[in-house]
């Protein structure tokens, strides 16, 4: 397993304090747009960094800022920051902190979509439950087949049980955006309605609280 340096856990720290240009309450560490950070060079480095949507406009600001900062707190003569795509970014990768400061902020935070917790799997096959043992062991142990297919009467046959697969995970298992209340981020109240899709950002919706009549920004879900 790769592991960075020293020199560049501290670069990726310095890339991870900038704020964020459109949530300067976030960094860019707590919005977890900073993926990697790597050295190239005595003095180079490299950053990747994922927008929160292919079109962000902020991203270059983003860049030029974790340039900055490297340059006169990092002691570094070349930096490049290269945009990575894939995996994409969603609003999972906000971290707690980060959510915490939306909310303190009056921004209500994105409700999460990953699992909660560890996700039972279970094991099934195409007809239904595996079968505890064949016909044949049935009948080794019984001392006696089992009735068998037509034609072939008194002959014992052995079912081949159908490869196990593994089944999805139930829809209780994951904690969807969509079946989750947007709570208001100063009464706490669940009782919120939605007033427009967008706020001052594209990633924001504008919504108010039907408990303390509070209009507030919530931080649209992106999975």
């Amino acid at each position: 397993m790769v592991t960075d340096t020293p020199l560049e856990e501290r670069l990726r720290e310095l890339a991870g304090s900038v704020p964020d240009p459109e949530l300067p309450m976030l960094t860019l560490a707590e919005l977890g747009v900073v993926r990697g950070v790597r050295r190239t060079g005595t003095a180079a480095v490299e950053v990747e960094l994922t927008p929160t949507y292919t079109g962000c406009p902020a991203v270059e600001s983003m860049a030029e800022d974790i340039e900055r900062v490297l340059r006169e707190r990092g002691g570094m003569a070349e930096v490049r920051v290269r945009r990575v795509l894939a995996p994409p970014w969603t609003t999972d990768d906000i971290t707690p902190e980060g959510r915490r400061k939306l909310a303190e902020s009056g921004i209500a935070p994105p409700r999460t979509t990953r699992p909660t917790g560890p996700v039972p799997v279970t094991l099934t096959t195409r007809g239904g439950p595996a079968p505890p043992e064949t016909t044949a062991a049935a009948a080794d142990r019984s001392g006696s087949a089992s009735p068998s297919a037509p034609g072939h009467a008194g002959t014992a046959q052995a079912e081949t049980p159908t490869p196990a697969r593994l089944a999805a995970p139930a829809a209780g298992d994951l904690a969807p955006a969509a079946g989750e209340p947007v709570r208001c981020p100063r009464c706490g109240s669940a009782e919120t309605e939605l007033l427009s899709p967008f706020s001052s950002t594209a990633c924001k919706a504008l919504r108010r609280c039907t408990a303390c009549l509070e209009p507030f920004d919530h931080f649209k879900e992106l999975t």
